[in-house]
């Protein structure tokens, strides 16, 4: 038997499975199927795609984003969290939120870390998690 893959998703990657473009979808759709996997997640990316399902009344898509977070593995430690961000932001130039996401996804202990940014955006930079393009 082999280890599951543990996997950080970026909210992009769940944006896209949801309700991206078919082609974007589908792939999307093959990572979460992926029995091959753990998933794993943070307050932050709840933060970024559930809220505005829920104030627009969005009820498939706040379905499908609760359905996903219910179980995933969430990060809970907010200030490492906060702490490696920071670090992570000053060394790397990745974005605010990004910088928390990938702090989560080290805390975590993630194989990877899963992005609809493309390469050489500055999410790819960063070294406290291997970054890997979804559509690559």
């Amino acid at each position: 038997m082999t280890r599951p893959i543990r996997t950080f998703l970026d909210s992009g990657v769940l944006i896209a499975a949801f309700n991206g473009p078919s082609h974007l979808r589908e792939m999307a759709l093959k990572t979460l199927e992926d029995p091959d996997r753990v998933f794993l997640t943070s307050r932050f990316v709840r933060l970024e795609v559930l809220p505005k399902a829920i104030f627009n009344r969005r009820s498939a898509e706040i379905h499908f984003y609760e359905k996903y977070f219910a179980r995933a593995v969430t990060a809970r430690e907010i200030w490492a969290i906060l702490r490696f961000g920071e670090k992570e932001a000053a060394n790397s130039g990745v974005g605010a939120l990004d910088s928390l996401y990938l702090a989560a996804a080290h805390l975590l202990r993630a194989h990877e870390f899963i992005t609809t940014e493309k390469p050489g955006k500055s999410i790819h930079r960063p070294s406290l998690v291997k970054v890997v393009y979804l559509f690559s």
